[in-house]
């Protein structure tokens, strides 16, 4: 069987770099390779696509020295049009030298993208099309899905309109905020106290704060603003903290839902990011989560339609919160968090697939995809 070429995106502009190269380590750790010719490509925090080393211990998640992808001159040409699944890369440091034109080469035509992205450009759609216009067939979410997914204004909208029940909020702009402060000071205390405060547009719980008392919310909204231009309010919700994943279903079958886990928060505010990705303590993750057959097929159910809600395609996980009225769905997330330790890779394990598998499912539903 011939092997498919996978270019692995990573790295990005975005607050949430680090983990993307974490993530990418891992696959390139684990992804068969009897099946899959990888060429890892990385981005630089100033958007430079670059051709990266082919070697996962380069990205081993050390709380003391964050991964990254530095720019080393090389630059990745993708396709110049859909005609074509030729991807090119340059050796721009010759230009340096005198050389009148950069040395470049072939990676050969590519069958499949897996961009395992996080946060703005990158996780929002911005590359997705990229992809759609060269032609290259990718993994997991579309434009849309992966614009909605990113904006968590516009995935609450999209999902209360569908009917999934979600925790009230508030949005903001320092535009809005300077225009008339007694009115949207008025609405955020409306949510009572204690209260959420998060970028529009980011993941891993980056620039996210608790408030428990209103003097701690203009802190919380400017370092929220540093992250995002729009910030939401959220009411804190009381209810176990409960994730599941859904794969995109094959042969014209609905989405297919993991078991769920639980994050149970002992000793933190709530589960940031030094707890999800630095091993701080005060945080257990628990799978398969304590559900009744009743709560998880209702998980399940209410999980399949916010992804088909918000278009989903290829992966996502869902966030909810179990509460004594029901479930309350806190997130979608397009492009979860995909190291080996990871809740999305561990829901599915305890489902049946392991983590290798779980790669091969993803590149395999993307290629067929990009095929049809």
């Amino acid at each position: 069987m011939d092997k498919l070429r996978v270019v692995l995106l990573f790295g990005g502009r975005s607050s949430e770099h680090s983990i993307s190269c974490a993530t990418a380590g891992g696959i390139l750790g684990a992804i068969d390779r009897d099946r899959y010719e990888v060429i890892p490509v990385g981005i630089t925090r100033d958007g430079a696509f670059v051709l990266e080393a082919d070697d996962p211990a380069r990205y081993a998640l050390d709380p003391a020295h964050l991964p990254e992808v530095v720019d080393n001159g090389t630059r990745v040409r993708w396709p110049e049009s859909s005609a074509s699944r030729e991807v090119r890369v340059a050796d721009t440091s010759t230009e340096l030298s005198g050389t009148p034109a950069p040395s470049e080469r072939s990676l050969g035509d590519v069958d499949v993208v897996l961009p395992i992205l996080h946060g703005r450009f990158g996780e929002d759609g911005t590359v997705q099309g990229l992809l759609e216009l060269v032609g290259l067939p990718y993994v997991g979410n579309g434009v849309l899905a992966s614009a909605i997914g990113m904006d968590k204004h516009v995935t609450k909208t999209v999902l209360e309109g569908a009917g999934i029940a979600v925790a009230p909020w508030v949005t903001l702009t320092r535009a809005a905020l300077a225009e008339d402060p007694e009115l949207w000071t008025r609405r955020v205390h409306g949510l009572g106290l204690p209260v959420f405060v998060k970028p529009a547009r980011a993941g891993s719980s980056v620039g996210v704060s608790k408030v428990s008392d209103w003097s701690e919310l203009d802190p919380a909204l400017d370092v929220a603003f540093a992250e995002d231009r729009t910030v939401l309010v959220e009411s804190a919700v009381v209810g176990r903290e409960i994730e599941c994943g859904v794969l995109e279903g094959r042969d014209g079958r609905g989405p297919r839902v993991s078991v769920a886990g639980e994050v149970v928060v002992t000793g933190r505010d709530f589960y940031d990011f030094e707890a999800k990705y630095l091993d701080a303590p005060g945080v257990d993750l628990i799978c398969p989560a304590d559900l009744g057959d009743g709560e998880l097929f209702e998980l399940r159910r209410i999980a399949r339609r916010a992804f088909e809600a918000i278009g989903g395609e290829g992966l996502a996980r869902v966030d909810v919160f179990l509460t004594d009225e029901g479930f309350v769905v806190n997130e979608v997330n397009t492009m979860p968090g995909f190291t080996p330790i990871s809740m999305f890779p561990t829901c599915w394990l305890n489902s049946g697939l392991t983590y290798p598998e779980l790669i091969s499912e993803l590149i395999e539903v993307g290629h067929a995809r990009g095929s049809r």
